[in-house]
């Protein structure tokens, strides 16, 4: 039996369960429910904190997990990364008052206040960089104006947070952080774990990508396929209509419609957008 950690709460809790859901797996109804057995793919879902989720996976009690990947880096667990997820993204940065400007060097000697220690000792050894860091559970917004600390490390998503707390960020982001699948580092694969992955990855492309459908004629196709090369190579057949064909070919879904006004400004008619719930590829 497959054994997975899911966050039981938080800001990935609700898109991990979606994606497993998309997958074809069972996931809980009552949010109190602590384990969650999924007999038809002899799984067995453990609802865990997302900050302890790596430290299970990698102490081998559980065969793979979601979690941030911020998460797995801070933990030190012996875990690694499987596959990104393609949701909860965000950056991890260093951030400090907005009265002056600051530079990551700026930081030799001082405090700095994080909930992710392990990340930032981590980044902070390979800058040689010695300051003292402050581990907070929450709320490291407040602890520059309380004097706890003189610049904090934290997931920056839209930045309105620091500003309300009169702080800005500085320096390149320490990290890009998205969710994760991770499993334990051994040398044999769990049973089932390759099965979950090939499921996610379907679901993660299905999410990126949709079914771009025309008509065009026969003289632009070479620059039609151009535009829509798809992941291999379009689908193209013949029409009824002398001297035109059908175009099939998968695209990004954020490029859809600059693909059908250049499909159009070509010649082609008859373009068509469809969704992909599932793939293997």
């Amino acid at each position: 039996m497959l054994r997975i950690a899911v966050p039981n709460k938080g800001s990935l809790a609700e898109s991990a369960a979606a994606v497993l859901r998309e997958a074809g797996y069972r996931q809980r109804n009552d949010e109190r429910d602590l384990v969650l057995f999924d007999p038809e793919n002899d799984v067995e879902f453990y609802y865990l904190r997302p900050r302890d989720i790596a430290i299970y996976v990698g102490s081998g009690e559980l065969e793979a997990g979601i979690t941030g990947r911020d998460l797995l880096i801070d933990s030190g667990a012996m875990a690694h990364e499987t596959l990104s997820l393609d949701f909860g993204k965000s950056t991890f940065r260093f951030a400090a008052a907005s009265d002056r400007d600051w530079k990551v060097t700026d930081l030799q000697g001082k405090r700095i206040a994080t909930a992710y220690p392990g990340l930032v000792k981590n980044f902070l050894d390979k800058m040689s960089i010695t300051a003292t860091v402050v581990r907070l559970d929450g709320a490291v917004e407040s602890s520059v104006r309380l004097g706890v600390a003189d610049a904090i490390a934290d997931v920056v998503s839209t930045g309105n947070t620091l500003r309300q707390a009169g702080l800005k960020a500085f320096g390149d982001p320490i990290l890009a952080s998205e969710a994760v699948v991770i499993s334990r580092q051994a040398s044999v694969i769990a049973p089932g774990l390759d099965i979950l992955i090939r499921r996610l990855q379907g679901v993660v492309i299905a999410r990126q990508y949709v079914l771009l459908d025309y008509d065009a004629p026969n003289e632009v196709i070479e620059k039609a396929c151009a535009i829509t090369p798809g992941l291999e190579s379009p689908t193209i057949s013949p029409l009824q209509k002398k001297g035109w064909v059908a175009v099939r070919a998968m695209v990004l879904r954020k490029d859809t419609n600059r693909l059908m006004d250049e499909l159009w400004a070509l010649g082609a008619r008859g373009i068509l957008v469809t969704d992909i719930h599932a793939c293997r590829l």
